[in-house]
């Protein structure tokens, strides 16, 4: 094993040869030394390697010696920024470095070609306590990779952690430093709940990764989906797309004016690879007439909003947008637990709010909160006449369903969804999603009263349903 000590050598000769006798007398290995009498005429930086007990034989000797500047082992990261080739791109760096008292036990800077450099730098960290904010500090200016450190600090072991998968998520998805510094704000803020709790955080970032690979992994020529088409009425036909990841985009067509209305839309990372298909699926769809409806406010629900001039909700969805374009959480970031996770996923799949100035208001009377289930409106497609009805709030606050009781066709939006027939990506990822949200859904007593009611409400048979994932339900199938 190797442990670092920062010396704090007397300016005389023979010093570090009392030292240097010192790890050799107890087997040590010195791996590295650093000293720059310009910078201190007294710090020297030993790397040392050996066995746990010739290292504290080792400390020990060289306390007594007076030769350690504290009496801990000197915590040193090795650090990689990537920094624009341009005059003065390191003194960012050094000014945070200079905040924080903290001294450079290693320099290295060589520009490569084009329009990058790399700076390395050995910081010597003496107070675990700055380590936090030191890094999100640096992190905020350019992209940093951790090169090596010393593991015996909890908390510079937890930092570097997930500063390391940062790293990796910028690198994977193509992340803006931005984009980057939050990520890591966020990934810290998981490490802080799960410390509080005494829980592991490997299992947690764990997921993290896989979620994050799993939505890149699918991308290009990976995004497969499953596409069914149907007639429902004389008039009008669907087709359900259902992607590896994120809700069903469902496309009802009046077959007599060539009309769209495009129910939902899955991630926004997956944006041009969806409008490609319906592109494909539905000739000339950019010259029709085309609008969007959305079930709900969720992210994986939201992805191609910003092709459509117009897209319905309801007033509380739009609400939700609203408080995100403010910079205010949405319903399910109030829960400071939650918050985090929904962040996060948020950055690993591009999110993007519909713009306000789109939205239309399906509500045509207040619904009613007492009840699972209540009607706002109505909505017309084609010659369906559906019912508008809004839940109070089991799933997220603005959940919506149509239903046309005429022709038995349900849209549920994610109040049902097909759990029993999804595609084998979609199982996978749902194993992932409910993991780090920790649940679904906003209120699980009141999503569950709703899906009752739902039920009852559909008789549970000879209805035809458009869930918000999975297969179509048939009208021989059960609800």
């Amino acid at each position: 094993m190797k442990r670092s000590f920062m010396t704090n050598m007397p300016d005389k000769s023979g010093a570090f040869l009392q030292a240097s006798r010192s790890i050799l007398a107890h087997g040590g290995n010195m791996v590295r030394a650093s000293y720059n009498k310009a910078v201190d005429a007294h710090m020297l930086f030993l790397d040392v390697e050996g066995d746990e007990a010739a290292l504290s034989a080792i400390e020990a000797e060289l306390a007594e010696a007076g030769f350690l500047h504290t009496d801990n082992c000197v915590k040193v990261v090795l650090m990689e920024f990537d920094l624009p080739d341009e005059p003065g791109a390191t003194i960012p760096v050094l000014e945070v470095l200079g905040r924080h008292h903290i001294n450079i036990s290693y320099l290295s800077c060589q520009s490569a070609k084009g329009e990058r450099v790399a700076l390395k730098m050995g910081l010597y960290i003496e107070d675990p306590g700055v380590i936090d904010t030191l890094l999100s500090e640096l992190s905020a200016l350019c992209p940093v990779r951790i090169l090596s450190y010393d593991a015996g600090e909890k908390k510079l072991d937890n930092t570097v952690f997930y500063l390391t998968l940062a790293d990796e998520m910028r690198t994977l998805l193509g992340l803006s430093q931005e984009q980057t510094s939050e990520f890591i704000y966020y990934a810290n803020l998981v490490m802080q709940q799960l410390d509080e709790k005494g829980e592991p955080h490997s299992k947690t970032f764990e997921y993290v990764s896989r979620f994050a690979h799993f939505v890149a992994d699918h991308g290009g020529a990976a995004y497969d989906c499953r596409i069914s088409r149907q007639a429902l009425t004389e008039r009008v036909s669907c087709a359900v797309i259902e992607p590896p990841c994120g809700s069903n985009i469902t496309v009802l067509e009046d077959g007599e004016t060539g009309a769209l209305l495009v129910i939902d839309g899955g991630f926004t990372c997956y944006e041009k690879l969806t409008m490609q298909l319906l592109r494909t699926l539905f000739e000339g769809f950019d010259s029709r007439r085309r609008e969007m409806l959305l079930t709900h406010s969720d992210s994986d629900h939201t992805g191609i909003c910003q092709h459509f001039d117009t897209i319905w909700c309801t007033q509380r969805t739009a609400d939700c947008f609203a408080s995100e374009h403010l910079g205010l959480p949405s319903p399910r970031e109030e829960n400071q637990n939650m918050l985090p996770y929904y962040r996060l996923s948020k950055l690993i799949t591009d999110y993007l709010p519909p713009r306000l100035a789109s939205l239309c208001i399906l509500d045509q009377e207040k619904g009613d909160d007492t009840e699972p289930l209540s009607t706002v409106g109505s909505f017309c497609f084609g010659d369906m006449r559906m019912t508008v009805l809004q839940g109070n709030g089991g799933h997220v606050p603005g959940e919506t369903m149509l239903l046309d009781e005429i022709h038995r066709i349900a849209i549920t939006g994610d109040d049902y969804i097909n759990i029993h027939d999804c595609t084998k990506p979609q199982r996978e990822f749902n194993r992932l999603a409910p993991y780090l949200a920790r649940s679904v859904n906003q209120d699980s007593v009141k999503y569950h009263a709703i899906l009752r009611a739902l039920k009852d409400r559909l008789d549970g048979e000879s209805w035809l349903i458009l869930p918000g994932h999975g297969a179509i339900l048939q009208r021989d199938q059960r609800l």
